[in-house]
């Protein structure tokens, strides 16, 4: 019988592997180190991160986009000057942009910029720009509430369809509360209002949605996926519960309501986070007695994961969320340009994060099959685990009374904070290590060209509630204020706080640690003063090793060298660096059995992977004089 090429079957000649082969192979590997230590992760929510997975053959892929749909390729409008404003949507819209986030100033996502919401201002932002045409996005601020009237004017006053519109209106309360930690007035008398403008713009003849859950204000807060998953599911069911108690249909009320998304470099949390938002949501449609519908879910690079220190490597964090997002499911998406977190973007940044789409949907196809993850063992079993952490902590919401309740009893933001700290306690040891901040920083980087235009003006919100606000921050800040901190020294005398290294025996045993080092005293922003050793005669030359280093101009040194080097010339030199004038010397490496040994000889402090290397450097720039402990 002849073979065709659909009776072969990729290693159809070998037995099938097993798990269990596979564990004893990894049992030799690993020598006797526990597998649950070495291989077995967990994210901030516990759940188990496996090294291998088998793939779900009983999975099914979660409804989103239709197959070969593309996601909206949405640009922010953020220029406090709306002609600026304009010009820039219209230059976006020209090269590839499908949608505009139009981001008004005080809203979550504004960063310290944005549009005002008045008629005129809304007008100028919008002219000449197609709203049949394209998608508009609203994030709203609670200075810019009655933006979408203002909008619903302008869609009247140019005799356009309302109906035929997609326009997400972006209407928030509860997500500007839980950011801001302030309200006008207190929820149960605000749904009211919200119910009025939801109405509104319904009654004109627009289809929405109109309200969002954005998810975003857990993610910027430093909360978990799951968090920020219960977060938006409470949130939509509060508005939806609001809707229907002022007579609006059930079935139409859900209908009102989008959700926002935080996407992230962390590509497989982000794909089943969206993946498990869309499933649990249909759960909550079921519990109310209907029929799953789809929902209109917006992604937007995440804001936390930004840095202000080696702002390119911002490019790469963005295309593995936006690969994640469109791969997840995301309807549309919104990249941060790269330059964000340091003012206002250029024409030229902003064209990198609409290309940085552009690329994965029109050059890698990344929109032609509808939920690649499916089946994909990983991704499901995240996805699922994720389901069942995100709906108890939403259970445990509800039960407290809903999302206004676990506000203002703390009962969220306690819970938030603790996954906070541990983020910030990981990014202080590196073991969540942060490229080009906590891991291979440039401390002679050039600062990139941004707008040169100041901040928007905001009005303070009048509150008579107040609460514990859920304030964004972003992961590298710590660092970032010390390497700052040494610029100031920089333009203010000339020279940054420096680290003497003290390299002991030949180069082939102090350069791994002279590397990790530098990248480590550089993290900080203090200048490491190499050298090439001072070997002599088989031994180092102490007396050499002195002279460079008065010569370094350093207040602290580091000793450089293999373990046997330490063994046999570490006590000396740090006696000799002593005696030198030398303020405070690190030792690179663990010092084991010889730490009180070394201590008595003057050697302060080790460094070495897993330790607190930003209270180090904290401590290492007062030391310096650069004042900022």
């Amino acid at each position: 019988m002849t073979q065709t090429a659909e009776d072969l079957t990729l290693a159809g000649e070998f037995p099938p592997a097993t798990r269990e082969q596979w564990l004893a192979l990894v049992e030799g590997t690993l020598k006797g180190a526990p597998f649950e230590k070495r291989l077995v992760s967990k994210t901030y929510d516990g759940l188990r991160i496996e090294p291998l997975y088998p793939s779900d053959r009983t999975a099914r892929p979660v409804p989103a986009r239709a197959s070969g749909a593309p996601w909206l390729v949405l640009q922010r409008v953020d220029h406090p000057d709306p002609k600026a404003a304009n010009a820039e949507a219209l230059h976006d819209l020209e090269n590839g942009a499908t949608g505009l986030s139009l981001v008004f100033a005080g809203s979550l996502g504004a960063r310290g910029y944005g549009i005002g919401g008045d008629s005129d201002t809304i007008a100028k932002v919008l002219a000449d720009v197609r709203l049949d045409a394209i998608a508009l996005d609203l994030q709203l601020s609670p200075q810019a509430k009655e933006a979408p009237q203002r909008i619903a004017d302008l869609v009247a006053a140019r005799g356009l369809s309302p109906g035929a519109l997609d326009i997400r209106f972006g209407i928030d309360p509860l997500g500007a509360i839980a950011a801001f930690g302030k309200a006008r007035i207190a929820w149960p008398e605000m749904a009211k209002e919200f119910v009025i403008r939801v109405r509104d713009l319904a009654a004109r003849g627009f289809k929405g949605p109109f309200a969002v859950a954005d998810g975003r204000v857990v993610h910027d807060a430093g909360g978990s996926e799951a968090q920020e998953l219960a977060f938006m599911l409470s949130v939509a069911l509060t508005y939806v519960r609001a809707l229907e108690a002022e007579g609006i249909p059930l079935d139409a009320a859900r209908k009102t309501v989008s959700f926002r998304v935080a996407a992230d470099a962390d590509q497989f949390l982000t794909i089943a986070k969206i993946r498990a938002l869309r499933t649990l949501w249909a759960r909550v449609e079921e519990a109310c007695g209907l029929a799953p519908s789809h929902i209109v879910v917006t992604a937007e690079t995440a804001w936390r994961m930004m840095t202000t220190r080696d702002p390119a490597v911002n490019m790469l964090r963005a295309t593995v969320a936006v690969f994640a997002a469109g791969v997840g499911g995301a309807d549309a998406v919104t990249v941060l340009p790269w330059t964000a977190p340091i003012g206002l973007p250029d024409r030229a940044a902003r064209r990198i994060a609409r290309n940085t789409q552009l690329i994965l949907l029109e050059e890698s196809y990344l929109s032609k099959v509808a939920d690649p993850a499916a089946g994909a063992g990983g991704i499901e079993a995240l996805t699922k685990e994720l389901c069942g952490t995100a709906w108890t902590l939403f259970q445990e919401i509800e039960g407290a009374g809903g999302i206004w309740a676990a506000l203002t009893q703390g009962l969220l933001q306690k819970k938030i904070a603790g996954v906070r700290t541990a983020r910030e306690k990981a990014a202080a040891s590196r073991r969540d290590p942060i490229t080009g901040v906590s891991e291979f920083p440039n401390i002679a980087e050039a600062t990139p060209n941004i707008i040169d235009v100041a901040p928007s003006a905001v009005t303070p919100v009048q509150a008579s509630v107040t609460l514990e606000p859920l304030s964004a921050m972003r992961i590298s800040a710590a660092f970032e204020a010390l390497r700052d901190a040494s610029d100031a020294a920089l333009a203010k005398t000339g020279s940054r706080p420096k680290v003497f290294l003290a390299n002991l025996g030949p180069l082939a045993g102090f350069t791994a640690r002279a590397t990790f080092t530098k990248n480590f005293f550089e993290a900080g922003g203090i200048q490491t003063i190499g050298n090439d050793g001072f070997l002599a005669d088989g031994k180092t030359d102490l007396a050499a090793l002195t002279a460079a280093y008065k010569a370094s101009g350093a207040t602290l040194a580091c000793l450089c060298s293999s373990d046997d080097g330490y063994g046999r010339e570490a006590v000396e030199a740090a006696k000799a660096l002593t005696a030198a004038g030398c303020a405070h010397i690190y030792l690179a490496g663990r010092p084991g059995e010889r730490e009180a040994e070394f201590k008595a000889a003057g050697i302060a402090h080790a460094i070495f992977m897993g330790c607190d290397l930003l209270a180090t450097l904290t401590e290492a720039q007062r030391l310096a004089g650069t004042g900022t402990a």
